[in-house]
């Protein structure tokens, strides 16, 4: 049987899919540092140029970040950064909550001394990174902590959803911690988990992760929430304004937009301003 020139070989879909993971992390450090902000476009050719790469990774790549929440495909149109709006950011706290305390409990009974010490470490480095100012290494440091929390105390499938939830709020999670007294309230939180688990006490534990996770969204509530998980006001905000806006973007350049107005926290009216939040 002759040979198909046009199939790829089984190294060149190695290749491919291994180079699609490495444009998948650039894509998604682009998006959590804001390069690509929400509700912007991603233009494949563009995005192949500047990462050096072929189309066809850029596109697998775009397609992991889909399926991750960090990106919103719209049939015909394209792929876009998407926007998260502060009732569904509240609504993703509650959810992370209840994974939070139920991992907590389940690791307050069975932790080991190592992954004792490894919850031990994350929260000196915190702390360092607290005491240093240094707002992106104490992000690490936190993705970290509540990483090993779920992968010890939640199992596969609970750490997976918890990432899924996580993806989302990264829209707008990394600018929310810059504030050093915030990043102090919320690694004395963590140092609470850590003493209830260590304590072997399942019911302290949950109520430590729950309430963490409760006085992010309070921090969250106490800020101008329209500000938080929303693109700039000159890019759109859902994949049907992304559609009307797509086909001009393309042919001029963006213009302002007055943004959408805050969702209240328990009826009551927020002041306008852009403090610093975190977790």
């Amino acid at each position: 049987m002759a040979e198909d020139r046009n199939s790829p070989s089984a190294l060149e879909i190695v290749r491919t899919r291994s180079l699609a993971s490495l444009v998948g992390q650039e894509l998604e450090a682009m998006i959590l540092d804001g390069r690509l902000p929400a509700g912007e476009r991603l233009n494949e050719q563009q995005l192949a140029l500047r990462l050096g790469v072929s189309r066809g990774p850029v596109r697998e790549a775009v397609r992991g970040l889909e399926r991750s929440g960090l990106v919103v495909s719209v049939r015909n149109q394209g792929s876009y950064v998407r926007s998260i709006s502060a009732a569904e950011a509240l609504e993703i706290y509650d959810l992370r909550a209840a994974l939070t305390g139920f991992a907590c409990a389940r690791l307050a009974g069975a932790a080991t001394p190592a992954q004792l010490r490894e919850l031990g470490a994350l929260v000196r480095r915190m702390e360092a990174a607290r005491e240093a100012d240094a707002a992106p290494a104490y992000y690490a440091a936190n993705l970290e902590f509540h990483a090993a929390l779920l992968t010890h105390g939640g199992g596969p499938r609970g750490l997976r959803i918890y990432e899924d939830l996580g993806n989302e709020l990264h829209l707008f999670r990394r600018r929310a911690l810059v504030e050093p007294e915030n990043m102090r309230e919320s690694n004395a939180e963590h140092a609470a988990i850590l003493a209830a688990i260590a304590a072997g006490d399942a019911e302290a534990a949950r109520a430590a992760g729950e309430a963490h996770i409760a006085g992010g969204k309070r921090r969250f509530q106490a800020t101008d929430a329209s500000g938080a998980g929303h693109p700039p006001a000159r890019t759109p905000t859902t994949p049907q304004q992304a559609v009307r806006k797509g086909a001009k973007n393309d042919e001029e350049h963006r213009k302002p937009a007055p943004p959408e107005p805050a969702v209240p926290a328990a009826g009551a009216a927020r002041p306008r301003r852009r403090a610093g939040r975190t977790l």
